[in-house]
């Protein structure tokens, strides 16, 4: 996982409606096509600090293996964090590309 893509990433995946964390990166995992992985390590505490920051909101609820997890869900604050952090990504992906073309 590249340093500083896993809150965007939790953002994107979670623009689609509430996740539990296990289903987050279980989504992540495939929509990168099985190259990403969020560990719990990571996960949790990027979910927690988004919690926090007001990105995310969480609803305790049943899975549909009968367990009992959190549901997160974005909010507004959230979806203006994450575009930030998409145009940001943007930016400095094509600096990055502009220099391995042109070195």
């Amino acid at each position: 996982m590249p340093p500083g893509a896993l809150s965007m990433l939790i953002l994107r995946v979670l623009q689609t409606g509430p996740l539990h964390g296990y289903a987050i990166a279980q989504r992540i995992h495939q929509l990168s096509g099985e190259v990403l992985g969020a560990e719990e390590g990571s996960l949790y505490p990027a979910l927690q600090r988004m919690l926090m920051e007001g990105w995310v909101t969480g609803e305790w609820g049943v899975s549909e293996t009968k367990r009992r997890v959190r549901f997160y869900s974005l909010t507004k604050d959230g979806l203006k964090q994450l575009k930030q952090e998409i145009a940001e990504y943007e930016q400095v992906s094509a600096a990055i590309q502009g220099i391995l073309r042109t070195a």
